[in-house]
C-alpha cells in the first residue's frame, strides 16, 4: 500500500460524460486537471458497463437543429465515424482517445474518493483536498488543488464539503411548478439494469436462477413493452428503487432489478409467447444506471418556468431540449405510465449560475447534480445535456482561476470573457453571439465565389397527398415575397396557405399568425400556383409555411433540399395519449427532402457574410454560407481581406456537421453516414501575402466540425482564403464560421 499526494490546479471527481467534457475543457482552457474516476473505464451510464443511450437537446428528432456541439459534438460525430453501428466498447474507446488526447489531464480509474478536507463557516466553505482509494494498485491518494469540480453523479464530493444540497421533490407551492407534488416527499427517480440479447441460430434453452422474479404477478406485462426484438435502453422502464433512497438501497435496488431482468427473460424464454427460442442472454448490467440524487443549490435554482418559458439568461452558458421526462416512484411495478413529457417549443437555457455551489466558493458542479429543481432536473439529467454543462463548468472553471476570482465573481464581473471562451471552443451556447475582439475577421469584409442566393427546388420525385396539412421552415432575410409549389389538383379547388412565426429564434413551431393566402387552383397536373405572401421581418428569422389540407391537391416532392429547411406534417392526438401538455402536433416528416418550390424574392440567409461574428449554429435561420451547387462552382471559395495586414496566429474553421442530424452513441437508430454529408471533406488555406497568394494548409479527408491551424509566428496577411476541394457528399459547400487570431 503507498500513500501519496499529488498537486493540481483542477480536480475533476466523476468519469461519466459531464467529467470527462469538463476535465477536457479545463485542460484546453490551460489548466492542469486530474480526473479521478471510480470505474474501471470512463463514460458514466453511457459505458460498457450500463449502456444507456447518450440522448440530449435533440430529443430523439423532436426538437430541430439542436445536437450539441463542442466536446459532446467533437464525442458524437467521431463516434458516428468510428461505430455506425453502437457497439458499447468502441464508445468506450472514443471517449477514452478524447481524454488521453489533452496532455494536461492525468486521469485515475479505479479511484473512489471516500474524504474531502473542507474548513469555513456555513456560507463560505472551501475544500482543500480530496483523498480517494485506487483498486487494484491499493494506493491512497489524496488531490490538492484550488479548484474542484463534482461530477460524480450522487455529489459526494460537494455533500461531505458541506454544500447546501436537495434531494427528492419540492412542494408544489416553492416554485409554483404545475408538475411538482402538493407536498414534498423523498421520491426520486429510480435505478435502471439492462440487458442485451443475441440470435445465435439454434435453440437455446434458459434455466430461470431461483430469485428471477414472476412478472406475471406484477403490472409489468400489461403495462411494460416486451419484444423479442428489443434491446438495452429499449428497456429503460426497468426501473426501480424511486422510493427508497437511490444510495443507501444500491445493492437492494441492484438485486431487485437484476431478478426483475431474469425474470424478464423468463417470460420471453419460456411463457410459449414469443418466438424466442434461437436466442440467448447475451450481456446483463452488474451496475445500476442511476437517475437522480442530490441536486446542488447554486445562486440560481432552475424551474420548470426556465424551462418552458426558455428564459434567455444574461448567464446562458449551455442549452438543452430532452423533455420533462418524470417517471412514477414504482418505477417498474407502477400501473401508471413509465414516464410523462413536457416538451419547451425549443432549446431552453441554463445559466452558469446552476453550476456552481452557492456556499462553497471554490466548487463547480455538473452532471445531475447541477442547481435545478427535481422537475426542471427531468430534462436536465440526460447526458448529452449533462455533457455541455460539463464543458462550460470546465470551461468558466479553468477562466476563474486564471482570473484568480471566485464563480459568483466570475458571474458578476467576467461574463463576456466566459461567453467569448464557450464561442471560440465551438460549446453549445444558444444566442451568444461571436464578438471577441481578439478574433481578426471581425474587422475583415468577406467575398465568396458564389453564393446560394434563389431558392429553387423544381425536379419532382412523386406527389403527397394533401390529406393532412403540411408545412415548412423557410429562412426569411431580409424578406419572404412570393412563394410557388408544384401541385396536382383533382378539379377546381382552392389552395389555404398560412405563414407564423416561430416565435423563439431557436423554436421550429407556429407562434403567432403573420398571413393567410388563399388562391385558386383549376384541375390539371404539375402547376407551379403562386403564395402571394409579403413579410419582411426586423431580423433573420424563420417562417413556418403552412398549406392546409385539401383532398383535392397533391404536392410535388423532391429528393432536393436547401440548408435550414424542414417539412412537416401535422396530427392530432390520438386517445392513448393521455399527457396533453407533451403533445407538438407538428411532426417532422421528411428526412433530407422535401417539396417542389421557388421563392421569388432572393434571400441572404447564406450570404459570405454569415461566416464571421454570428452564432456559429442555426438561429433565427442556417446562420452559413452556402455556395452554389458544385457541378456549377467546382471550386468555390470564401475570402477574407483586411484594409491594413494583420499579424495571425492561428485560423479557425467550423464547417456543417448538419446539427439537424439526430446522432447517438449506441443502439436507438441507425444513421446512415459515417461522415456527414455536410462536412466540408478537402480544402486548402491560402494567405495573402505581399499581394500573392500562398498556400498555408492542404486537409484531406475532413471529418471534423472544428478545424483549427496555427501558422508561424509573425506571419503577416492582408487576405485569407478558404478554398474547397469536396465535400463529404454534400451537393453545394457550407462553412459555418471562419475565425482569426
Amino acid at each position: 500500500m503507498r500513500t501519496e499526494q499529488l498537486a493540481y490546479e483542477l480536480v475533476v471527481v466523476g468519469g461519466g460524460l459531464a467529467g470527462v467534457c469538463a476535465a477536457i475543457a479545463a485542460a484546453r482552457g490551460g489548466k492542469r486537471v486530474a480526473l479521478i474516476q471510480n470505474r474501471p473505464v470512463l463514460g458514466g451510464n453511457s459505458s460498457s458497463e450500463v449502456r444507456v443511450w447518450v440522448c440530449g437537446a435533440t430529443a430523439h428528432g423532436s426538437q430541430h437543429f439542436a445536437r450539441e456541439t463542442g466536446i459532446m459534438g467533437e464525442l458524437f460525430v467521431e463516434n458516428q465515424f468510428r461505430n455506425p453501428d453502437g457497439n458499447p466498447y468502441y464508445w468506450d474507446l472514443t471517449i477514452l482517445e478524447a481524454v488521453r488526447a489533452e496532455d494536461k489531464i492525468d486521469v485515475f480509474l479505479n479511484t473512489d474518493v471516500r474524504t474531502v478536507a473542507a474548513s469555513g463557516p456555513e456560507d463560505d466553505r472551501v475544500i482543500t483536498s480530496v483523498t480517494g482509494w485506487q483498486m487494484g494498485s491499493e494506493r491512497e491518494i489524496t488531490f490538492t488543488a484550488d479548484v474542484f469540480l463534482d461530477c460524480s453523479g450522487d455529489g459526494l464530493i460537494g455533500f461531505l464539503a458541506g454544500a447546501r444540497y436537495r434531494t427528492g421533490r419540492e412542494p408544489r407551492s416553492e416554485f409554483g411548478e404545475s408538475w411538482a407534488p402538493e407536498v414534498p416527499d423523498s421520491n426520486t427517480l429510480g435505478s435502471t439494469i439492462l440487458f442485451y440479447t443475441k440470435d445465435v441460430g439454434h435453440p437455446v434453452k434458459f434455466v430461470p436462477p431461483p430469485f428471477a422474479l414472476d412478472i406475471t404477478t406484477t403490472s409489468i406485462p400489461e403495462r411494460r413493452v416486451i419484444k423479442t426484438e428489443l434491446n438495452g435502453c429499449a428497456y429503460w422502464w426497468i426501473e426501480w428503487g424511486g422510493e427508497l433512497d437511490v444510495v443507501d438501497d444500491n445493492e437492494r435496488i441492484r438485486d431487485e432489478l437484476q431478478a426483475a431482468v431474469y425474470g424478464i427473460w423468463d417470460h420471453i424464454k419460456n411463457s410459449g409467447k414469443f418466438d424466442a427460442d434461437n436466442l440467448t442472454l447475451e450481456w446483463i448490467g452488474a451496475v445500476p444506471g442511476k437517475r437522480e440524487y442530490r441536486r446542488f443549490v447554486g445562486d440560481h435554482v432552475l424551474t420548470q418556468h426556465d424551462v418552458l418559458e426558455q428564459t434567455e439568461f444574461p448567464d446562458r452558458v449551455a442549452f438543452g431540449g430532452w423533455s420533462i421526462d418524470l417517471h412514477p416512484p414504482g418505477g417498474m411495478y407502477a400501473t401508471e405510465a413509465g414516464s410523462r413529457h413536457w416538451f419547451s417549443d425549443g432549446n431552453y437555457h441554463i445559466p452558469l449560475r446552476s453550476f456552481y455551489s452557492a456556499n462553497v466558493r471554490n466548487l463547480w458542479m455538473a452532471g445531475r447534480n447541477i442547481s435545478a429543481s427535481h422537475v426542471a432536473f427531468g430534462t436536465t439529467r440526460v447526458m448529452a445535456t449533462c455533457a455541455v454543462g460539463g464543458e462550460a463548468a470546465g470551461a468558466a472553471a479553468a477562466l476563474a482561476h486564471e482570473l484568480g476570482v471566485t464563480p459568483r465573481e466570475l458571474v458578476d464581473r467576467h461574463l463576456p470573457e466566459v461567453h467569448r471562451a464557450l464561442v471560440r471552443s465551438d460549446a453549445s451556447t444558444l444566442g451568444v453571439i461571436n464578438d471577441d475582439p481578439a478574433d481578426l475577421a471581425l474587422g475583415a469584409t468577406v467575398s465568396a465565389s458564389s453564393t446560394l442566393r434563389r431558392i429553387d427546388v423544381e425536379v419532382s420525385s412523386g406527389t403527397h397527398p394533401m390529406a393532412e396539412p403540411i408545412a415548412m421552415i423557410v429562412p426569411v432575410w431580409p424578406r419572404l415575397g412570393e412563394v410557388e409549389v408544384l401541385v396536382d389538383a383533382g378539379r377546381d379547388t382552392t389552395l389555404v396557405a398560412e405563414l407564423h412565426r416561430t416565435g423563439r429564434l431557436q423554436n421550429y413551431v407556429p407562434s403567432e399568425l403573420v398571413q393567410r393566402v388563399e388562391v385558386q387552383v383549376p384541375a390539371g397536373e404539375k402547376q407551379w400556383v403562386t403564395l402571394p405572401f409579403d413579410w419582411q421581418p426586423d431580423q433573420p428569422q424563420n417562417g413556418f409555411l403552412v398549406i392546409t389540407d385539401n383532398p383535392e391537391l397533391a404536392l410535388h416532392r423532391s429528393d432536393q433540399v436547401e440548408p435550414g429547411m424542414i417539412f412537416f406534417r401535422h396530427r392530432e392526438p390520438g386517445p392513448e395519449e393521455m399527457y396533453t401538455e407533451q403533445w407538438r402536433a407538428w411532426k417532422h416528416l421528411w428526412h433530407r427532402s422535401g417539396i417542389c418550390l421557388r421563392l421569388a424574392e432572393p434571400t441572404t440567409a447564406y450570404a459570405p457574410e454569415r461566416v464571421i461574428g454570428e452564432y456559429a449554429r442555426p438561429y433565427g435561420g442556417p446562420r452559413m454560407w452556402v455556395s452554389e451547387q458544385l457541378d456549377h462552382d467546382q471550386e468555390p471559395w470564401l475570402e477574407l481581406a483586411w484594409p491594413e495586414p494583420q499579424t495571425v496566429g492561428e485560423v479557425v474553421i467550423i464547417f456543417d456537421d448538419e446539427v439537424e442530424e439526430d446522432l447517438i452513441n449506441l443502439h436507438h437508430h441507425r444513421t446512415p453516414f459515417d461522415v456527414l454529408p455536410g462536412l466540408v471533406r478537402d480544402y486548402r488555406l491560402e494567405g495573402l501575402v505581399d499581394g500573392a497568394w500562398t498556400s498555408l494548409t492542404e486537409v484531406t479527408e475532413n471529418r471534423r466540425r472544428r478545424r483549427s491551424h496555427l501558422l508561424p509566428a509573425d506571419t503577416e496577411l492582408a487576405g485569407l482564403r478558404l478554398v474547397i476541394a469536396a465535400t463529404n457528399g454534400a451537393p453545394r459547400a457550407h462553412v459555418v464560421a471562419v475565425r482569426a487570431y
